[in-house]
């Protein structure tokens, strides 16, 4: 295989396989990409109910991470659910001093869709250390309101765009809704619209728009086209069938197909 194919997701495992590691190696096959995983916790859960979560020692996801690197050249990373900022932030110092080259793309999921809460609301003074080594980090309106709550939404933004690139999901919006934004590095905001007017809710859309990103970053996309790219992807996995768990078999956007509505 080729060399430049592989792709690593280091995140939950689901047993309903709608969300976590599971969901991202679909999305990274959708892609025609080899992926990698790593396992951060092991998760009771269906695509409605989310009973447990049984986290996987730092240990033995540090030494996941290095026996993989011993053998694959990854230069992207997806992350999702960690234990707590404190272990993200080993996470990532393992990760740059592997690959100090390697775009990190992280879904800062705070709790599952069912309710159950992941991190604390501790460590706040980690959090310019993880930005800065972070490619994107990619939260919904309720997860980036609640990384600072002594701030308001366009300051917090503001001061999270100083140290990375952050695209906003709009699932949650209470205007436009499904309507995200890019946020590049010191650079003017982009709107990312919707391509389909009305979707189909589905179990773990996060992760898939998450790895759809890590995915067109790894094929070599410019940010802003790789964004729109998922944004397209992750809408035809909502709309693949009426139920809570999506299906991934579709076609991408390739180069030469115009990604603005």
């Amino acid at each position: 295989m080729n060399k430049d194919n592989f792709i690593l997701t280091i995140a939950g495992h689901d047993p309903s396989s709608g969300a976590g590691i599971t969901s991202d190696i679909k999305t990274f096959e959708g892609h025609h990409l080899y992926g990698l995983s790593v396992c951060t916790a092991i998760t009771v859960q269906n695509d409605v109910n989310f009973t447990q979560c049984i986290w996987t020692d730092i240990d033995c996801i540090t030494a996941q991470i290095a026996i993989l690197f011993e053998r694959f050249e990854i230069p992207v990373v997806k992350i999702g659910i960690i234990e707590s900022w404190e272990i993200l932030s080993i996470i990532l110092d393992k990760l740059l001093g592997l690959n100090t080259n390697i775009k990190i793309v992280l879904d800062p999921i705070f709790k599952a869709s069912a309710g159950f809460d992941f991190h604390s609301k501790e460590s706040q003074s980690l959090l310019n250390k993880i930005w800065k080594q972070c490619y994107v980090i990619t939260p919904n309106y309720e997860e980036i309101q609640r990384l600072y709550p002594a701030m308001n939404l366009t300051d917090t933004i503001h001061h999270i765009s100083a140290f990375t690139n952050i695209y906003l999901k709009g699932g949650h919006r209470k205007d436009k809704k499904g309507w995200d934004q890019l946020y590049p590095l010191g650079k003017t905001m982009v709107d990312v619209y919707p391509f389909t007017e009305k979707i189909a809710e589905k179990h773990g859309s996060g992760c898939v728009l998450s790895s759809a990103l890590a995915c067109n970053i790894a094929l070599g996309e410019k940010l802003e086209t790789a964004c729109r790219k998922a944004k397209y992807y992750t809408e035809q996995f909502l709309n693949s069938n009426d139920t809570l768990l999506g299906n991934h078999h579709f076609k991408t956007i390739n180069k030469s197909q115009n990604v603005y509505p």
